[in-house]
């Protein structure tokens, strides 16, 4: 059983609804139901183009069975609107699941939705984060009450092609990274047919279990009177399998693997019915003294008795041998590659990959291409991880892995560019795309936007933290305040003009939580990239959590209440392969006290 995710959004989306939504945001209903009907199809346009690579359906899949995504949202929504912390909460949790399920940039898509409907951005941006929390919960909930599985996730999507088709545009498009609205309609049905294909194809068969032959009785035909059978056969047919039978048991007992003992006992099996016909023809062929052929049928029943049993002794022993679960657990992290690239043209590779084949498979093409000894390579074998579809486009990166000041990083497959590899004069951004094709997202690191983005979702969601409803609990707090960038110069620790805001917004809320007798303790931690020398790196990182904390206590927070600390290197939350990373790295956390 499908459905259509356009009328179930509408139904979660009632007039109700979308009237506490107008009145939180000052639009008209109107105007609300116009930025979801414009949000909606490149959401799931969006999703639709992970689903189109297994890889993608897997991932996508797992997304949308996880915790963070709240099948009942349908029976909830109207509830999680009534606080400002809900809505927050819902919005967040709702770019989250988009980033992760489909790789949207919902900063970028919010962009294009407020162009297209005259929305501010702010509202577009949250308005969108609602939607895609809706949209999750709509998709879990159907799988849930279905007992779907990843093998149905495309034919659902591709369902929803009609309606994406009526209501996607080419800005749209373009936001979510899809191309031309048409050049995405070509191709996306077939891509999501031949995943499905794939996933059924690829769904492993059920092996019977080799059925115990029954005993023959009376209602075996009888031997025609003037022919006799050779009992001799049947009996040294039954010998054979008995000892086929026999020696599978031994094995079993050895410890050697279970499908082994099973298709041995199997054989057995085989080999009595095998017998049985044979014994049918020879009987029908034969001639010979005519004698009482009844002694000879009940031997060969009674043979043919004896081995079916021991034939269902063996697949016995076989399933107790076998383990508790056969099957190891899917993997669920997506695989890493990433590469720097020093002046000198050298690389260094940290990879991990779920099996020794894949690994041996990048050493490999990493020696034939460089020579033994003439890169570095750090790659670790986890059986957790998903397979490295990056492995199958190696040869294409090969170049690049040369190229003096490159950095490249793929998780699963988001592919991310920067320093040389991001250089637009040398084109690798679009030699890539047409490398790995639409299964991937590929794209260069840009700090500006990184930055702006993240001060995007920290001005939402600490709008969650005013107002009587608005939570005092430092846990809480210091989730919102994580969402924004402290981006501070090079050796620099003077607060950043473009964070000067937030933190501003962030003093205002702790005064606030003091105000009303819930004065708020929170940690202040400075972190480093792995760039120059160690001792310099946590020495800088402190003085930037000291100066974050006289910042705050400038305007009024209590010093009491807030502590700092610098950890240089330690924590890393990113690989310091690539700028994207060593930016990630290179932070001011707040951390509530344990």
């Amino acid at each position: 059983m499908s459905i259509n995710v356009f009328q179930l959004l509408e139904t979660v989306l009632s007039d109700g609804v979308v009237r506490t939504l107008a009145d939180r945001f000052g639009l008209t209903p109107d105007l609300t139901r116009k930025v979801a009907g414009a949000a909606a199809p490149a959401i799931v346009a969006a999703i639709m183009q992970r689903g189109s690579t297994p890889e993608g359906a897997r991932g996508l899949f797992s997304t949308i069975m996880s915790p963070d995504a709240n099948a009942q949202i349908g029976k909830q929504l109207p509830d999680l609107l009534t606080s400002t912390a809900g809505v927050s909460q819902l919005e967040t949790t709702g770019r989250e699941l988009l980033q992760k399920a489909a790789g949207i940039n919902v900063g970028a898509l919010a962009d294009a939705v407020a162009g297209q409907t005259g929305a501010a951005q702010s509202t577009a941006f949250s308005l969108t984060g609602l939607v895609g929390a809706a949209i999750m919960g709509i998709l879990k909930h159907h799988f849930t009450v279905s007992q779907g599985s990843v093998g149905q996730l495309p034919t659902l999507l591709g369902h929803q092609l009609s309606s994406v088709n009526a209501n996607l545009t080419d800005r749209l498009a373009q936001a979510v990274g899809l191309g031309s609205a048409a050049s995405f309609a070509d191709s996306i049905h077939q891509r999501l047919k031949d995943v499905t294909a794939h996933l059924e194809h690829a769904a492993p068969a059920v092996r019977p279990v080799p059925a115990a032959v029954p005993p023959q009785t009376a209602a075996t035909p009888p031997i025609e009177p003037g022919k006799r059978g050779h009992s001799w056969l049947w009996w040294l047919l039954a010998a054979i399998a008995l000892i086929v039978a026999f020696f599978a048991l031994r094995s079993c007992q050895r410890g050697e693997d279970s499908e082994a003992t099973q298709a041995g006992a199997a054989q057995a099996a085989s080999a009595v019915v095998a017998s049985d016909a044979a014994s049918d023809s020879t009987a029908d062929a034969a001639s010979g003294v005519a004698s009482d052929a009844a002694p000879a049928a009940q031997a060969a029943s009674d043979a043919s008795a004896a081995v079916a049993a021991a034939a269902s002794q063996a697949s016995a022993a076989a399933e107790a041998a076998a383990p508790a679960s056969d099957a190891a657990p899917a993997p669920t992290q997506d695989s890493h590659f990433s590469f720097t690239v020093d002046n000198a043209g050298v690389p260094t590779v940290t990879a991990t990959v779920g099996t020794q084949a894949e690994k041996d498979q990048l050493v490999d093409a990493l020696t034939k291409r460089f020579g033994a000894g003439k890169f570095n390579a750090n790659v670790t074998v986890d059986a957790a991880t998903k397979p490295a579809a990056w492995l199958a486009h190696l040869d294409g990166l090969l170049p690049l892995l040369a190229l003096p000041g490159a950095e490249v990083k793929i998780d699963g497959s988001h592919v991310e560019l920067s320093c040389a590899a991001a250089n637009a004069q040398l084109g690798w951004l679009d030699k890539l795309k047409a490398l790995f094709g639409t299964g991937f997202e590929i794209g260069v690191f840009n700090v500006q936007k990184a930055v702006a983005d993240a001060t995007q979702s920290f001005r939402d969601a600490v709008k969650g933290l005013f107002g009587a409803d608005a939570s005092c609990a430092s846990a809480d707090i210091v989730k919102v305040f994580n969402l924004q960038v402290v981006n501070f110069a090079t050796g620099s620790v003077t607060i950043p003009a473009s964070a000067g805001e937030d933190l501003r917004q962030s003093a205002k809320v702790l005064n606030a939580c003091a105000k009303e007798g819930k004065p708020v303790k929170i940690g202040i931690a400075g972190y480093s990239d792995n760039v120059g020398n160690k001792a310099g790196n946590l020495a800088l990182s402190k003085r930037r959590a000291q100066a974050v904390r006289t910042f705050l206590v400038a305007r009024g927070v209590s010093a009491s209440t807030l502590t700092a600390e610098g950890y240089g290197e330690a924590n890393p939350v990113d690989s310091n392969d690539t700028a994207g990373g060593r930016f990630h790295n290179r932070r001011i956390e707040f951390v509530a006290p344990q």
